[in-house]
């Protein structure tokens, strides 16, 4: 079967084929449950007791998905959607593995007249310069002719009740007009909100890139002000407050950059921009600065806890917090990983605590023991996750799990204003 934008569209809307989402994380299943309510799809991932999960908990309340690890279920789709993840290394270089992995396995199910979308994020150029063509090698298809392609940016924000996937503006993109109606048509039916047609597939991919580089950048100039303020006697969050008097001032606020889009993605735009032979030093030295903010909090809670007199070796610690962002479970990139190491490395014995974070998962990730409860008497206790569980916490709390003159480090500004007796610390 030749490509055809009006068959295509017609076989998905009549239930005669479905939409593939190959990657089921937190991209790619609010995707799924949201196509599920227009057509067929088969929700597709290699890891086979996240399927089983997923089958227990979404599969007999929407009998338009099929929950699978069975990759010859693909053979019934027509439509691609590739979500998988599309992390750094520990260089900080770009890992396509998964998209790599991912993009063989469409290929070895794609037929002519299907159409093959990209939503992980990549730097511009990837789809058509180095998915394709192994698309093409696998499949023995030529793209134009038997089948289309376009990229479609994520935009998913964990544990957000507000912007979904539904009523958050689409970009999509596609390599000609044909594939870009179609493409678009498809989100269009399911998205509630505005779907942008970019001029090309570069630009969306551009366009993701710059959204993440944008807020790394901001929050950047944000560490770096706290940095500063902090050791001349100046308190950021008064700073903020007033600041943000003026109309224009756009309020970003210091913290630690985890998780899988600030931190992650302008490491893929600095390689895209050394491959280009193009100098991004603004980038760069906001990359550095954040990716930076791990080892000052920890320096910091050292100082700390010598300014009350007692050495680092031998003292002890509490830190309240591991997932990257509060009331979530995800880990990916959490930069208190590294303040723990920092931290035991100086001699401290540190606790961690966390209402949301997977146990197993801290293990495999990052060989880090949590601990179900505080075990007694800290020297110092920093809280680095604002999860509603603690924001409920008040000073008599902290108090109990200190021997009275500890130091109560506040990363997100939860108990401002709040603490009398403790000695505090906040970015």
């Amino acid at each position: 079967m030749k490509w055809s934008n009006n068959t295509a569209l017609r076989r998905l809307t009549n239930g005669e084929t479905a939409i593939a989402v190959i990657g089921l994380g937190y991209v790619g299943l609010p995707a799924a449950m949201c196509f599920a309510k227009k057509f067929k799809v088969i929700g597709y991932d290699i890891n086979g007791k996240r399927i089983k999960t997923l089958k227990e908990k979404h599969g007999a309340a929407n009998g338009n998905i099929l929950f699978t690890d069975s990759e010859e279920e693909l053979d019934k789709a027509s439509f691609h959607i590739i979500t998988v993840p599309t992390p750094t290394d520990s260089d900080n270089k770009p890992d396509l593995a998964p998209l790599f992995d991912a993009t063989k396995t469409v290929a070895r199910h794609i037929k002519p007249g299907d159409c093959v979308v990209y939503e992980s994020t990549v730097h511009p150029g990837c789809t058509e310069d180095t998915c394709v063509p192994i698309i093409e090698r696998h499949s023995g298809l030529e793209q134009g002719k038997d089948f289309k392609t376009g990229y479609s940016p994520e935009r998913i924000n964990p544990n957000d009740t507000r912007h979904q996937f539904s009523n958050t503006p689409k970009i999509v993109s596609g390599n000609d007009a044909d594939a870009l109606e179609l493409i678009s048509n498809i989100y269009s039916s399911v998205i509630d909100s505005q779907v942008h047609r970019a001029p090309c597939i570069k630009v969306a991919e551009a366009s993701k890139m710059l959204e993440n580089a944008q807020r790394n950048v901001n929050i950047a100039l944000m560490n770096e002000m706290s940095v500063l303020f902090s050791q001349t006697g100046i308190e950021m969050r008064d700073v903020l407050e007033a600041a943000a008097t003026k109309w224009n001032f756009a309020r970003y606020t210091p913290g630690l950059v985890g998780g899988h889009c600030i931190p992650v993605d302008p490491h893929y735009l600095l390689a895209f921009a050394d491959k280009a032979g193009v100098e991004t030093p603004v980038l760069r030295t906001c990359c550095g600065v954040n990716d930076n903010m791990a080892r000052y909090v920890a320096e910091s809670l050292i100082g700390l806890i010598r300014s009350t007199g007692r050495n680092p070796e031998g003292a002890r610690a509490l830190i309240m917090g591991f997932t990257y962002k509060e009331n979530i479970g995800d880990i990916r990139n959490t930069l208190t990983a590294e303040i723990f190491n920092i931290l035991t490395q100086a001699g401290i014995s540190t606790d961690i605590t966390d209402p949301h974070a997977d146990p197993k998962e801290v293990s495999a990730m990052y060989g880090i023991t949590l601990a179900a409860e505080p075990t007694g008497k800290y020297d110092m206790i920093a809280v680095t996750v604002a999860h509603d569980e603690y924001k409920a916490l008040d000073e008599d709390y902290f108090i109990g799990l200190s021997d009275g003159n500890a130091v109560l480090a506040d990363i997100k500004w939860i108990y401002k204003n709040k603490i009398k007796s403790l000695r505090y610390w906040s970015l």
